[in-house]
């Protein structure tokens, strides 16, 4: 097979169309919610719902204070009530904003009682390359935005450009443009959208349609524009009592928010552990897009849960540590420093079934780069990543994985840039971020040994053995615990639950769970009834 020809066939394999099956996994507890992506059953993206600890978060609208603006910086420093000052940059006010400064203003003082714009005259609009201290003052009353959670030692990045977004379209006051998602392809569909919408936007604002309006009628439009419109007036009452600082419009639940950012016709499944929160998703769906309702499911399953049923838990453990097994062999080291992240590609012990060496690293780096994808969006990576993959001379191989790490990235929501591989086979990344990055601990301390990491947890058999003994009365006994510790029990001939049954005529179900630490164990009675 000459190289033209192979190289044909990696992008034939690689590229070939399969049907996809997204399922979304909700899985709710007293004190969070967490939200599992799963891509054909293996987990792409982990999102977590809790309160808040800083209580700031990416698309929430504040009415607050400039505390001073810096001319070195061409920036300025916002009090949000947080305990670091917000930073708000000269290329983040927004070309309207003296209109935004006058509206706040005016509704803030009472004087204007009409929010719809429709009437309000706009100011010009500032230099695009002017200077922080020639358009705001401290002790000024802005109205701003959330672009970035606040991390690490930093405070929130805000911006005085307002947007409200919906599933179909994100609003945005004090404009008139109309822009049209540049994953839209088609003209013809682009100049449709831009007209339907032009007919039912309200005068004063700005519309940017995203790419899941492709192919829809104007009612859905319209209906979305209405419910930003009407959260822009509810929050425009707020502002003649609001305190400075305080938040005048949060971002809505995460579940709406995820599912309306992640939601399209590719869904099969949306499963959800809890009553609530499923009648709360299924009318979210009913209103966003109907004829997909019935995907909404509750689980119902006590002994078994809900992630342990979807493999999610064994996902998270395997996908997280600092090596990342793949397939043939092959594996990754992510590193994470304080300027950049660094991954690092390797073959491993593998057999060489390939035509020659530079075919083997041809099909390890294509590996490499779905899994790339996959973990940059799972952790939330955010910053420069550079990968190295593993050394090619053919340019064509170059190229071919250059193409594919841009095509398994293309579903990435978050903003990001790929450069071409450098002579040093150096593929780097810059990805967008705008929340702390995912990170899960998977390694674990043995409470007994101090700060010694274990590695089996063979001391607890003999303890659940007495309380096999304490137990035995009750009609039904189930114990979960660790896969490690489950398979111990359970396997080999006799196994100690065998020994169990012929000691103490009692037959133990045992249960291995993902979720549990090595040292963790609970039995259950007939009820579900937790009894150690």
């Amino acid at each position: 097979m000459n190289p033209s020809t192979r190289v044909l066939f990696y992008k034939t394999v690689w590229n070939k169309i399969y049907i996809v099956n997204k399922e979304l996994i909700i899985r709710s507890s007293s004190d969070a919610v967490d939200f599992a992506l799963l891509k054909d059953g293996k987990l792409i993206e982990l999102h977590k719902e809790e309160a808040s600890k800083s209580g700031f978060q990416v698309g929430d609208i504040f009415i607050a204070k400039i505390r001073k603006p810096v001319a070195g910086l061409n920036a300025s420093f916002v009090n949000l009530g947080y305990e670091k000052d917000a930073f708000l940059h000269y290329h983040d006010l927004g070309p309207n904003l003296a209109t935004s400064l006058k509206f706040t203003k005016q509704v803030s003082s009472g004087k204007l009682k009409d929010f719809s714009l429709k009437n309000f005259p706009f100011e010009p609009e500032i230099d695009k390359d002017g200077s922080i201290v020639d358009v705001i003052s401290a002790n000024q009353s802005v109205l701003v935005q959330i672009v970035k959670e606040p991390i690490s030692t930093k405070g929130p990045r805000i911006s005085s450009e307002i947007s409200l977004a919906g599933r179909y379209v994100v609003l945005v006051p004090f404009s008139d443009r109309i822009s049209i998602s540049q994953k839209v392809k088609s003209k013809e569909e682009k100049d449709r959208l831009k007209k339907l919408v032009q007919s039912v936007k309200p005068k004063g604002f700005g519309v940017i349609v995203r790419t899941v309006a492709e192919g829809k009628k104007v009612a859905e439009l319209e209906k979305d524009l209405q419910q930003l419109y009407d959260r822009w007036i509810a929050m425009c009452k707020k502002l003649p009592t609001a305190h400075h600082p305080s938040k005048v419009l949060g971002e809505i639940k995460k579940s709406s928010s995820l599912i309306r950012d992640l939601f399209n016709d590719t869904f099969t499944s949306i499963m959800v552990d809890d009553e609530e929160l499923y009648q709360d998703t299924k009318e979210y769906i009913a209103e966003i897009a109907p004829e997909k309702e019935n995907i909404v499911k509750l689980y119902h399953q006590k002994d078994l849960p809900l992630f342990e049923k979807y493999h999610i838990e064994r996902q998270i453990k395997t996908s997280f540590g600092k090596t990342v097994s793949m397939s043939k062999g092959a594996y990754l080291i992510i590193e994470h420093t304080e300027a950049l992240h660094v991954i690092d590609v390797n073959s491993g012990n593998r057999s060489n079934k390939a035509f020659n060496q530079e075919d083997t690293a041809l099909e390890v780096n294509m590996i490499a780069a779905t899994e790339v994808a996959r973990q940059l969006r799972l952790r939330d990576m955010g910053g420069i990543i550079v990968v190295d993959f593993i050394d090619m001379q053919d340019p064509e191989h170059r190229k071919t994985l250059y193409d594919h790490l841009r095509q398994e990235m293309s579903d990435d929501k978050a903003k990001h840039k790929i450069l071409p591989p450098s002579k040093f086979g150096l593929i780097q990344i810059t990805r967008q971020r705008v929340r702390p990055e995912v990170n899960i601990d998977i390694q674990e301390i043995n409470p007994d040994m101090g700060n010694e990491i274990i590695e089996a947890p063979i001391q607890i058999i003999d303890k659940i053995a007495s309380e096999v003994e304490m137990l035995k009365h009750h009609k039904r006994l189930v114990l979960n615990a660790h896969p490690f510790v489950a398979a111990y029990l359970t396997k080999g001939f006799p196994s100690l639950r065998s020994k169990w049954l012929l000691e103490h005529k009692k037959w133990v179900k045992i249960i291995p769970r993902d979720a549990y630490k090595f040292l963790e164990y609970h039995f259950y009675d007939k009820q579900g009834n937790v009894l150690v």
